[in-house]
């Protein structure tokens, strides 16, 4: 199996900060998210200052999109996202939309699966689909009721579909193994580093463990 890939999420709002934490993590970090406050808040031209900063990092747009698939994610990937991400709730219609922009530009679809009711039925027919990967994502409401991703990572990593799995939902150095572990192939930390007193060295710990799996 490929070394697991470490995503940073980017959730603050302000553009200067994002870029400021973008460059203290990046020797550690694999894939930087734009989180969905983020994006909305700052729009397609912090993917064009991420890609021309971080050319040999992958960027990782979370649009959340819910309609209008190819037509939302289109411009994104059209700036240098490498993934973007649909929800699984929008229906297969719309997240074949993302899916087809996807591939028209050689990048990626990602398939949200929060909040969606039967997981496995919508991962197979999203697979099926096309999806390139499938996000298991334990979203910060459903953390603070106390919820985490690990049934569902373990249920979704049982089906052997031709994708790669992405876990986010609260993951920091003491977890962050045992997501490995069970099957994970993209481990998305965002509070664990950007909430650190020093998010480079919080980064670095969170490579340093997952890479000793």
């Amino acid at each position: 199996m490929a070394k697991p890939l470490i995503q940073m999420a980017l959730d603050s709002l302000d553009f200067d900060q994002t870029v400021a934490l973008a460059t203290l993590v990046a020797p550690h970090i694999d894939i930087f998210e734009i989180g969905t406050p983020c994006i909305k808040h700052n729009g397609v031209n912090l993917v064009k200052e991420l890609r021309a900063r971080f050319p040999d990092k992958l960027l990782l747009v979370d649009l959340k999109t819910m309609d209008a698939g190819e037509y939302e994610a289109t411009p994104f990937y059209a700036a240098g996202a490498d993934i973007c991400t649909v929800l699984g709730v929008s229906g297969l219609a719309t997240c074949a939309g993302v899916i087809k922009a996807a591939n028209a530009h050689g990048a990626e679809a990602q398939i949200d699966l929060i909040n969606v009711g039967d997981k496995i039925a919508c991962a197979r027919a999203t697979a099926e689909a096309g999806a390139h990967i499938m996000g298991i994502h334990t979203g910060l409401d459903a953390q603070a009721a106390g919820h985490t991703p690990f049934a569902d990572l373990t249920d979704i990593a049982s089906l052997g579909l031709p994708v790669r799995i992405s876990v986010a939902g609260g993951i920091n150095a003491s977890t962050v193994q045992d997501v490995v572990r069970a099957g994970a192939n993209i481990i998305v930390v965002g509070a664990a580093i950007y909430g650190a007193a020093s998010p480079a060295d919080a980064a670095r710990e969170i490579r340093e463990l997952v890479d000793a799996v």
